[in-house]
């Protein structure tokens, strides 16, 4: 006589060691986690749990990159609306039609800021948009005089880790020159009060700024301050950006103290790649700089304990990692971006836009050959649990 099979584990076991293993497909890749979440409603209820969700982005850490958008000197006008993606995922529909007039200023925190230029369909000056769930918020444009700006959109979501960040309030911090006044402002639009922060403006009460402006000054006869229309750095409360021209770093502590002030600049012979270095958050939360001599990638960081100071931590030689294609007449190669998190460099060289991984030493070209001035990247888990992925999934489960 046969003997009974063995009995079937509980289904409790069963979704506790199915979950285990889908907590270990890669978040760079969402369709891994759509495919899975198709195979059988079982799969498609543990990939939606609001707890396994939580363990998937812990245990991954930051979120991964989606997808890049870019901006251009303000010499080069507006690149054409286009949301290009990293991954196998289908591009993001942009939120501007081909025949806007769009600039994109910042991605961050799940959410994309764009400057809707000159849209008759859209009754709005600033735009907040999740790609993931479609959301949208208008914000007006603050009330101060502007020529050359940048922007960042950031989450305002008390003690979030920022690993999630759809829905919920944000904050839009504006830094802007004009050339009436020569002066650097900051404001901050938040969404739960609806209204702008009264500007700040640096003074010549900080003294780094005041001896950066008799420099330059001494050295041209003249000075406008022209904020660096590039992606910011944030840590904390603090908003870091540059100005034109000069190795000038500015601080807006937006949250606490209010304003504006410059810091100490790197040392004197980070002057040869100044013009287009770019802000980073190092490990530490700690500020960094990256910047570009010949083929040569030199990584600073700001020592904050003790006296404030910068060290340079490396020095890569990218002629040996990447193709360069850098012949007499070119520009060479600069950095355009850092995607926090990820220690992920964005490299633009003769050859294509490239990614440059500072600890995994991976190098990726994600873009062709061109004038990127800034790259924005997007960073989110794309989970199966988001809005018309959902529905559609119920009724092809089985």
């Amino acid at each position: 006589m046969a003997s009974p099979p063995p009995p079937r584990p509980p289904p409790e076991l069963m979704d506790e060691l199915v979950g285990e293993i889908l907590l270990r497909l890669p978040p760079d890749e969402p369709e891994h986690l759509f495919r899975a979440a198709l195979v059988c409603k079982p799969w498609l209820r543990i990939l939606c749990d609001p707890g396994f969700l939580r363990r998937y982005r812990a245990f991954h850490g930051a979120p991964p990159l989606l997808g890049l958008l870019h901006r251009l000197q303000v010499s080069q006008g507006d690149p054409a609306p286009r949301f290009a993606s990293t991954t196998s995922m289908p591009d993001f529909p942009h939120p501007g039609s081909d025949g806007d007039r769009t600039r994109p200023l910042d991605c961050r925190h799940g959410r994309v800021l764009i400057h809707m230029l000159e849209d008759e369909s859209l009754d709005l000056d600033l735009l907040v948009w999740d790609p993931i769930t479609g959301e949208r918020h208008a914000v007006p444009e603050p009330d101060i005089d502007w020529m050359i700006y940048t922007a960042a959109v950031l989450c305002a979501a008390d003690g979030c880790d920022h690993l999630d960040c759809h829905g919920g309030p944000f904050r839009v911090v504006f830094l802007a020159t004009d050339d009436y006044d020569a002066q650097v402002k900051a404001t901050v639009y938040s969404s739960v009060t609806g209204v702008w922060s009264a500007p700040v403006s640096i003074h010549d009460g900080c003294e780094f700024y005041a001896k950066h402006k008799r420099e330059i000054t001494a050295q041209r006869g003249y000075y406008i301050p022209y904020v660096k229309p590039r992606r910011v750095a944030v840590i904390g409360d603090e908003i870091y950006f540059t100005l034109l021209r000069n190795t000038a770093i500015v601080k807006y502590d937006y949250c606490g103290k209010n304003c504006l002030c410059v810091i100490d600049p790197p040392p004197p012979d980070t002057e040869v790649y100044c013009t287009m270095i770019a802000l980073m958050v190092m490990d530490g939360n700690s500020l960094g700089l990256a910047g570009i001599e010949g083929s040569n990638l030199h990584l600073w960081t700001r020592k904050v304990k003790g006296a404030a100071e910068w060290v340079q931590c490396r020095v890569i030689d990218l002629d040996k990692i990447m193709p360069m294609a850098m012949p007499s007449d070119s520009h060479g190669a600069y950095v355009v971006g850092f995607a926090e998190g990820l220690d992920v460099i964005f490299i633009q060289t003769d050859a294509g836009l490239f990614t440059f991984g500072l600890k995994s030493g991976l190098v990726k070209k994600v873009g062709k050959p061109g004038v990127c001035y800034s790259i924005l990247p997007y960073m989110s888990f794309y989970t199966p649990d988001r809005g018309t992925f959902l529905s559609l999934a119920s009724g092809e489960a089985h």
